[in-house]
């Protein structure tokens, strides 16, 4: 099977693009672009760093509701961007748990705190207990947690494959990461605005009833994923039954405001057909 919606990443006002769509039992079900050049993900670097974390959590590193980041924080709330700390300073500006206030300090923290517990630097963590296991080659974090990731079309394949059918965790807990945490709160999502409630899982955002939004008008309301301002996504839809990866090498902005949510709609409606 190929899936004749890709194509619409050729109209993309973008110099080069690369997507797949992807079951949970890997295979892939189309794909378009240069899946194996590497483009840089910004915040798609987020559910890889987030998947390492929930590994060193089962192999007993750290526990998730242990004291982590500012006063009253925790690993959860990193995770779940509820910590209090700003987006991109670390510095506290509310309460642990009162705002989703979207936070690259977070992760960066988040990211120092296995490092601690583990005694292994962040990025050879997420190296040994994501990257090498799922064969994603073409992967590797140089910097921050939070947007420092560079991979490929291939190999986020391959991850979000392991996120719909697991076996580097226990499915119960990628269950509970797709699960909104701290439910009702409020906050911005970066290039779409307030949106009240703002649902995150752990370092997974969930669409819900979010509008505006970046996946499709057609996504479930359990879609979940992410984007990067490097203009990057990444979603899984368990309605559906398949993951979709998009990279490209234009920051996002308004053109993909405007072209990812049809052509989101354009592959869920070619696959429902």
């Amino acid at each position: 099977m190929s899936l004749e919606s890709l194509a619409l990443i050729s109209n993309w006002p973008v110099s080069t693009a690369a997507a797949a769509v992807v079951r949970a039992d890997g295979t892939v079900l189309g794909s378009r672009g240069p899946v194996e050049q590497r483009f840089a993900l910004a915040s798609v670097t987020k559910p890889l760093a987030a998947y390492a974390a929930l590994v060193a959590y089962e192999e007993g590193a750290i526990e998730l509701d242990e004291p982590a980041g500012p006063p009253g924080s925790t690993v959860r709330h990193l995770l779940a961007h509820t910590s209090g700390l700003a987006f991109d300073e670390h510095r506290v500006t509310s309460a642990p748990g009162e705002r989703r206030l979207y936070s690259n300090a977070g992760f960066e923290v988040l990211g120092d705190h296995i490092a601690k517990a583990t005694e292994i630097p962040f990025a050879e963590y997420l190296r040994q207990a994501v990257l090498v296991p799922l064969g994603m080659v073409g992967t590797s974090l140089d910097g921050s947690p939070a947007k420092d990731g560079v991979s490929t079309v291939e190999d986020l394949v391959r991850f979000a494959a392991e996120v719909q059918a697991p076996r580097l965790l226990d499915p119960r807990t990628v269950a509970e990461a797709m699960t909104v945490q701290y439910p009702g709160t409020k906050g911005v999502l970066p290039g779409y605005g307030h949106q009240n409630p703002n649902d995150w899982g752990l370092g997974f955002e969930i669409r819900d009833s979010k509008s505006p939004h970046w996946t499709g008008d057609s996504s479930s309301p359990r879609t979940f994923g992410h984007f990067g301002q490097s203009g990057t996504f990444v979603w899984i839809d368990p309605v559906a039954g398949v993951a979709c990866v998009a990279l490209t090498d234009r920051a996002f902005g308004p053109w993909a405001v405007e072209a990812w949510t049809p052509f989101t709609d354009a592959v869920l409606a070619e696959l429902r057909g």
